[in-house]
């Protein structure tokens, strides 16, 4: 699985920011053979968001994953780690040796089609630290990823995510950007993102 010299390793040009991407961390069979193992075997959940006052099923299933059993919030939204399974504890070493940081949890999101999606936000919660460290895999569908800086609006970028990529976010980017991924009308396949991160 390990494949610690991706033929593409990007450093974004935004100001305020620290992101990277890896076009190919682990090779495209070895994506999709993780992809189908982690759709049957991962705990997914959908939760209910509260949005201006209306509540409703959040667009996308989603899963909790740690080496310890620190929750973590986000919108409302309380989740509880359940134990590293054996596939992420490995794509964990991977993600780890790329981004020199050591992990203690991964926020799974399975984006079923085109309708499901992730609004705009920030991975600013207080129980991810200060600058936080966010590394996102994907497996599965090429979805769009973008970014608006916080204070210009005319600071836009995106990154198309490919199958088997790895984003990495660091520094003082969550103070200044927010991220999303919407919506598209487009006929789109399943995708998976693992998002892992140190929940302190």
């Amino acid at each position: 699985m390990h494949n610690l010299f991706p033929d593409h390793n990007l450093h974004l040009d935004l100001p305020q920011s620290d992101i990277r991407y890896f076009s190919n961390i682990i090779t495209e069979a070895e994506a999709l053979t993780l992809f189908k193992r982690l759709r049957e075997t991962i705990a997914w959940q959908q939760d209910n968001i509260t949005v201006f006052g209306k509540t409703h099923p959040q667009p996308r299933l989603t899963a909790l994953y740690a080496t310890n059993s620190k929750p973590y919030s986000y919108s409302n939204i309380i989740m509880h780690p359940i134990p590293f399974t054996a596939e992420l504890l490995r794509l964990k070493l991977t993600v780890e040796a790329l981004s020199k940081t050591t992990f203690t949890s991964c926020l799974l999101n399975l984006y079923r089609d085109g309708k499901d999606s992730n609004g705009w936000h920030s991975d600013d919660e207080k129980e991810l630290g200060k600058n936080p460290v966010i590394a996102s895999v994907s497996l599965g569908a090429e979805r769009i990823f973008h970014l608006k800086n916080k204070h210009n609006n005319n600071l836009k970028h995106k990154v198309l995510l490919e199958n088997g990529s790895l984003l990495l976010m660091q520094g003082k980017t969550q103070h200044h950007w927010l991220h999303q991924i919407p919506k598209t009308t487009k006929p789109i396949g399943e995708r998976i993102n693992l998002t892992f991160r140190t929940i302190l």
